[in-house]
């Protein structure tokens, strides 16, 4: 999945140790975040979606088709993002408590 967080860094003139300070994670962890080495759980989008103070569909390269294409891993389970009603239907279930982190 392709995050577009360097792009979101950059137009708010944001550092990544500050983002990473923010959100409580290592500088380095969130170096592989930013630049596609590692993926982030669901609760780190989150919580770098309200550093950087964007809806977390924001956090997503749109694809050629105008959506978003990616996998969040809770748990053992794999959920499809194919758009951005998909993540808001995962985000759905999670806030009603179906989902648990």
């Amino acid at each position: 999945m392709e995050l577009r967080i360097r792009e979101i860094l950059e137009s708010k003139e944001v550092k990544v140790s500050s983002l990473a300070e923010t959100v409580g994670i290592t500088r380095a962890n969130m170096s592989n975040i930013v630049n596609g080495k590692s993926t982030p759980s669901l609760e780190t989008l989150e919580k770098i979606a309200n550093a950087l103070e964007v809806d977390i569909t924001e956090l997503f390269t749109p694809s050629s088709s105008g959506g978003i294409i990616g996998v969040i891993r809770i748990g053992a389970t794999n959920y499809n993002i194919n758009s951005v009603p998909d993540l808001s239907r995962l985000l759905e279930r999670i806030e009603r408590g179906e989902i648990v982190l």
